[in-house]
């Protein structure tokens, strides 16, 4: 069988093509069957107090758009207009992680921009706390 999994524990929220789904007091797996659908888990969802970081940015319009919130084109041009100034600061597997995901916003498939994304925000994290202690360091 084909088709994404999703496992939710007891009383789990998911977002599926902008609406709100809570789960029952007993963990659930479903199989998602239909292709092109927006589905995002509240535990994966970032608060906009907590988009502070170019990635954290990203992937937060990114959320917007997903959850029907942004309109997709003027969210596809943020979301580029944000990976531009960082493709000359990543290299390597970061740097395939942002072409796939300013390819992914054309095609205004939101969930692959945040999976791409997301997975560099430790470094990122890790990359201005250095910056930040070394212009502390300078002063």
């Amino acid at each position: 069988m084909t088709g994404l999994v999703l496992k939710l524990k007891p009383n789990e929220k998911v977002l599926v093509n902008g609406v709100v789904l809570q789960n029952g007091d007993r963990a659930a797996s479903l199989r998602v069957r239909s292709e092109d659908v927006s589905i995002l888990r509240a535990r994966d969802a970032i608060r906009q107090e907590e988009a502070v970081t170019p990635l954290t940015r990203i992937y937060y319009i990114a959320q917007l758009a997903m959850a029907g919130e942004a309109d997709p084109k003027q969210a596809d041009a943020e979301i580029r207009a944000g990976i531009e100034p960082l493709k000359s600061i990543f290299s390597g597997e970061v740097a395939i992680d942002l072409a796939r995901a300013e390819e992914a916003s054309k095609e205004h498939k939101f969930f692959v921009v945040m999976r791409a994304v997301k997975r560099h925000f430790e470094l990122e994290k890790a990359l201005l706390d250095r910056a930040s202690s070394n212009s502390a360091l300078a002063s």
